[in-house]
């Protein structure tokens, strides 16, 4: 066995004659077990609320999203038609009208955003698995619409609102003279059911048939404001995204889901990012511990170390024997606080011990990465601090 492994062993595992050092050396190892165990946690709760944030994404927007760079709307041309068609990474395509309008129900008012979508929208974005109440359009049943949740607590309103439609109102357009008994097209409406989805979703999107939305906007067949797509594969949603906007040109804006969040997904990253960073300076707070103990083991085995030293070891390999020391230390503490963790994360998972509301659990991910990270930084942190430990041993140290 290596000499420095053997002796580091020994004077890890065996009780020293100097309580004061056992008890130190206890702290440190359960300063490296907590901050191993909250490093984990925190990862895997940061990629659970990343993969649940980004569920949200997917019923709110498409992999990719083709609007106009220049004004409202255009039209769906043969060429577009073509391009798409001929994509064999694309999987669905589904026209879109979008625009900015009012609402009026009951004396109450509001602004938000009708979409008029086609029959086959909720397989670009599963809208329909985020209904809370009620049913998504029916294309046989005219003059209904599906509202998000935060609409509807602003509106009081309900589902199956057959004694007073809601009234979606847009602004005719024109100049001079605007007449305000007749300022407005108007559509009325009874809400077939209630969406959720992220804050900004649910207080935005009134869908409707796009038939309807064409008839109040008064646009021509084959205008729209929008076509969302969605990809046989995600992943390659970047590469797609620049192949079709070399194709449609400079007149159309190509946007992957990544892009139409920019902000949503900048947040995420630097919330995990700085998370990551907090709970590492924990980390290194508690390795100080660790320090101290090596220091302390130092001391006390002065004596041996001298007897070491005069039987021909080096100051080389001594120093070695408290790196191994402290680095067995920090790696047992990480070990078992990363058997915790994982513990915790799947009772979490199956029993969902801690809610963020009454019907959801705060949701975790296991993550092999997550192990790696928490691995590769406790192991780092722990041969660094115990090389500073040991560089406290010198020859005349020794021989003092």
């Amino acid at each position: 066995m290596n000499f420095p492994l053997y002796i580091a062993k020994r004077y890890l595992f065996a009780k020293t004659g100097n309580n004061a050092i056992n008890i130190i050396t206890i702290i440190a190892s359960f300063g490296v077990i907590v901050g191993s165990l909250a490093l984990f946690i925190i990862l895997s709760g940061f990629s659970g609320l990343r993969t649940f944030s980004y569920s949200l994404l997917d019923i709110s927007d498409p992999d990719i999203k083709i609007s106009s760079s220049k004004g409202k709307s255009f039209l769906y041309s043969d060429n577009i038609n073509h391009i798409l068609n001929n994509d064999i990474a694309i999987d669905i395509t589904s026209k879109i009208i979008e625009e900015r309008v009012f609402l009026e129900y009951n004396n109450k008012n509001e602004i938000a955003y009708i979409k008029g979508v086609e029959k086959n929208y909720t397989s670009i974005s599963h809208i329909d698995s985020a209904l809370v109440l009620g049913n998504w359009l029916n294309s046989e049943i005219s003059n209904t619409a599906v509202v998000g949740n935060g609409i509807s607590r602003k509106l009081s309103l309900n589902i199956l609102n057959f004694g007073e439609p809601l009234s979606i109102l847009v602004p005719k357009p024109g100049t001079g003279f605007i007449n305000p008994n007749n300022a407005f097209y108007k559509l009325n409406v009874h809400i077939s059911g209630l969406y959720s989805g992220t804050e900004e979703f649910e207080n935005k999107f009134v869908f409707v048939s796009i038939n309807e939305a064409r008839e109040l906007l008064r646009f021509k067949e084959n205008q729209i404001t929008g076509i969302e797509i969605k990809l046989k594969n995600k992943l390659e949603a970047n590469a797609i995204s620049k192949l079709l906007q070399k194709q449609l040109g400079s007149e159309f804006k190509v946007q992957t889901k990544e892009q139409l969040n920019e902000v949503f997904y900048k947040v995420i990253n630097t919330e995990n990012i700085v998370s990551y960073l907090i709970f590492t300076l924990i980390v290194i707070i508690a390795l100080f511990n660790v320090i101290g103990a090596i220091i302390m083991m130092i001391i006390d085995k002065k004596s041996n170390l001298k007897t070491l030293f005069s039987l021909g070891t080096t100051i080389k390999e001594i120093k070695k024997i408290f790196v191994i020391q402290g680095f067995l230390l920090t790696f047992l503490g990480m070990l078992i606080g990363l058997i915790l963790g994982v513990l915790l994360v799947f009772i979490q998972k199956q029993f969902a011990l801690f809610m963020i509301t009454q019907n959801l659990p705060y949701p975790v991910e296991f993550r092999f990465s997550n192990l790696f990270i928490v691995v590769f930084t406790i192991t780092i942190l722990g041969f660094i601090a115990s090389r500073i430990a040991s560089s406290r041993i010198t020859r005349e140290f020794i021989e003092k």
